[in-house]
């Protein structure tokens, strides 16, 4: 569509298209295969996998595939994709993987190895969509937490009352940890269905609540399986910022909830962004910059080894386990991915924490930093003067018995600085090539 207009296509092209078979362009073919086997594959799976010179994937999956000429080799473990990219570079592999291979799978990972212009990839079902066949949800209302090589963790962060959730097990006793952790989380009387071997012969499926499952921890289902969530009652926490201070462990290093929510809003979190948390504490600005988006990444940089601790404990509890933490002083730690924001809730008295964390910052990233005396506020002051940005002042008051009234308890006022890193500036001859 152009202008409003519609595109026409080459009668040629379109003819090419519509009778070319589907087989691909790169040396590497990923076939999603079901619990039915062999039996559930499409013909032009089939020929995928028959013309393969190499069949690779786990011996379960091998052993549904009927004998072919190809040389079979099976997952090593500890799990890697290196050695396919160098079978493909001189012979035709296929690699089998369970149902959807680019929905939490091994496709996704080729495809990003390799390039997409060197893997076709051929789904079935995933386990994901069977089982909201199976129970008559609407899948795009559903959340999706993967326990196969991922903290089970993640799922706090998507319990809330009446929600639906998923979570894709690392083995049969992933159900009854995942049922501990909603009785842990406050969600007991949570309706739990674990449905085992969707899609093949011997599927079934178990259904109680979490409290009950939770009280025979050592009970075994099938390590093919999918455990469905429906909250019940249960204190959920909003993904916006802000958190109740009370949920964090801390030593009095903790940014305060108001105070909190504004930093937030100031860093500006978008799915897939970084954030460097300098000076973490007891991490609540990375924990909470994590749980705005599961796509969301934090790096939580501390000196002391006791908050970075304490820091660990507070993700993990909050549903962002994956937060990495830093143990070392700025600006020594200051290194690596190029964050897409930075925030300095320590550490700005350091000669060079604000000025690395400057550098490192991609073109129109977010630089937050909030100070609390009056030596870190002449700080901003300073770099005010040489980056640029705003300075807020930030008053809270909380109210307080007074005799027998309520009067208003000021908490210490916070300045915060918010510089925006500017974008590279084209010269002439960029301009001219990028009309």
């Amino acid at each position: 569509m152009a202008d409003g207009n519609p595109v026409s296509w080459p009668v040629s092209d379109a003819v090419s298209l519509a009778g070319a078979p589907f087989t691909g362009t790169g040396p590497v073919s990923v076939v999603g295969i079901g619990d039915d086997g062999w039996a559930g594959l499409s013909e032009v799976a089939r020929d995928l996998v028959r013309e393969a010179e190499v069949l690779v994937g786990g011996a379960r999956h091998l052993a549904m595939v009927p004998d072919t000429k190809s040389e079979r080799v099976v997952w090593p473990k500890p799990f890697q994709v290196g050695f396919v990219a160098h079978l493909a570079a001189s012979r035709r592999v296929c690699v089998l993987a369970s149902g959807d291979p680019m929905f939490f799978g091994v496709g996704a990972t080729l495809v990003r190895r390799l390039g997409a212009d060197r893997v076709t990839v051929l789904p079935v079902a995933s386990s994901a969509s069977l089982a909201c066949a199976r129970l008559g949800w609407s899948t795009h209302t559903v959340a999706v937490v993967s326990a196969v090589g991922r903290p089970l963790d993640t799922l706090t962060a998507e319990l809330a009352a009446e929600r639906r959730v998923l979570v894709l097990s690392a083995d049969g006793l992933t159900p009854g940890r995942a049922a501990a952790l909603l009785v842990a989380r406050g969600f007991g009387t949570s309706e739990v269905t674990v449905l085992e071997h969707l899609g093949g012969p011997a599927e079934s499926m178990w259904r109680g609540t979490a409290d009950a499952l939770a009280a025979a921890p050592k009970r075994r289902f099938a390590d093919l399986n999918v455990v469905a969530v429906e909250c019940g009652p249960g204190p959920g926490l909003s993904r916006l910022a802000g958190l109740p201070d009370d949920v964090y462990a801390h030593d009095g290093q903790l940014t305060k909830r108001e105070i909190r929510a504004v930093t937030l809003a100031a860093l500006g979190p978008c799915p897939g962004e970084l954030l460097w948390d300098v000076g973490a504490g007891s991490g609540s600005i990375g924990i909470e910059w994590m749980r705005t988006h599961p796509s969301c990444r934090a790096i939580a940089f501390e000196a002391r080894a006791d908050r970075a601790e304490r820091a660990a404990a507070n993700a993990t509890t909050l549903g962002v386990p994956d937060l990495r933490i830093v143990v070392a002083r700025a600006p020594e730690a200051l290194y690596g991915e190029q964050p897409d924001a930075a925030f300095i809730g320590g550490g700005l008295t350091v000669p060079g924490v604000v000025e690395r964390c400057w550098a490192a910052l991609r073109p129109g990233g977010r630089l937050v930093a909030n100070a609390v005396v009056a030596e870190t506020e002449a700080e901003l002051l300073r770099h005010r003067a040489a980056y640029g940005g705003e300075l807020t002042r930030l008053q809270i008051s909380r109210s307080a018995p007074v005799g027998r009234f309520t009067g208003w308890r000021p908490a210490m006022p916070v300045t915060q600085w918010v510089a925006v890193k500017p974008m590279s500036v084209l010269t002439f001859d960029q301009e001219q090539s990028n009309p």
